[in-house]
């Protein structure tokens, strides 16, 4: 958890493809400051709000996991979105890994709960970021309209201190808790999330999703 930034924390890899021509040209224009941090907040900001969130859509296939697939896609879920953090930070010259936890999260719709069967979204993802001789998470997943929607505080990064889920929304009703840490990884463990959610998520992963053809904008404001 508390390794030293090496080698492996600033290559691109194939699902964090750091060195894809969208994901340079992205960082290129968001990864702005005068220092590592003010480049690496400019980077959180800019994947957390032009991308929306949407859990709908979950493509686990390689293609559908990589970094650089949330930006031809212009949305994403936790991981992938986490995924393109950590690209465009290594794009721009910041170390940077993946960090997941098993999370309980408040923030849903009817759908999705009856289709998932349970309130605990495992391999939940966030970047790991190595700033002033430290490592700081920061989590990207929920676009401001979308916190707006649900009556929940946004996630800021700052750089300095952990940028994590808020247990509470802004109403006082519970919103996030982890409930198990996974750790961190230089490089998604794909095959181990994909083997995890067929065991868990079995009627989610079917050929037969529900949410298919389900618009997560549209519930989310039917539900409002």
């Amino acid at each position: 958890m508390n390794t030293l930034p090496n080698a492996a924390t600033l290559a691109p890899t194939a699902l964090i493809d750091s060195d894809h021509p969208d994901v340079v040209a992205f960082a290129r224009e968001h990864a702005q400051g005068v220092n590592d941090r003010e480049r690496a907040v400019s980077l959180y900001l800019a994947v957390r709000d032009r991308f929306r969130y949407d859990p709908y859509r979950i493509d686990l296939s390689p293609g559908g996991m990589r970094a650089s697939s949330v930006i031809a896609q212009g949305s994403g879920w936790c991981v992938p979105k986490a995924a393109l953090l950590a690209a465009a930070c290594r794009a721009a010259g910041l170390h940077a890994r993946l960090g997941y936890a098993d999370v309980r999260n408040h923030l849903s719709t009817e759908r999705l709960r009856q289709t998932m069967q349970t309130d605990v979204f495992i391999w939940h993802g966030y970047a790991d970021i190595w700033l002033d001789g430290q490592w700081v998470k920061a989590t990207p997943a929920f676009n401001i309209e979308l916190c707006d929607k649900f009556g929940l505080l946004p996630l800021e990064f700052d750089g300095r201190s952990d940028s994590i889920y808020h247990p509470f929304d802004k109403s006082g009703n519970r919103h996030m808790e982890y409930v198990n840490q996974r750790g961190t990884f230089d490089d998604m463990p794909l095959a181990r999330i994909v083997a995890d959610f067929q065991t868990v998520y079995g009627r989610w992963m079917a050929d037969q999703n529900p949410l298919r053809e389900a618009n997560f904008a549209q519930d989310v404001d039917a539900e409002k």
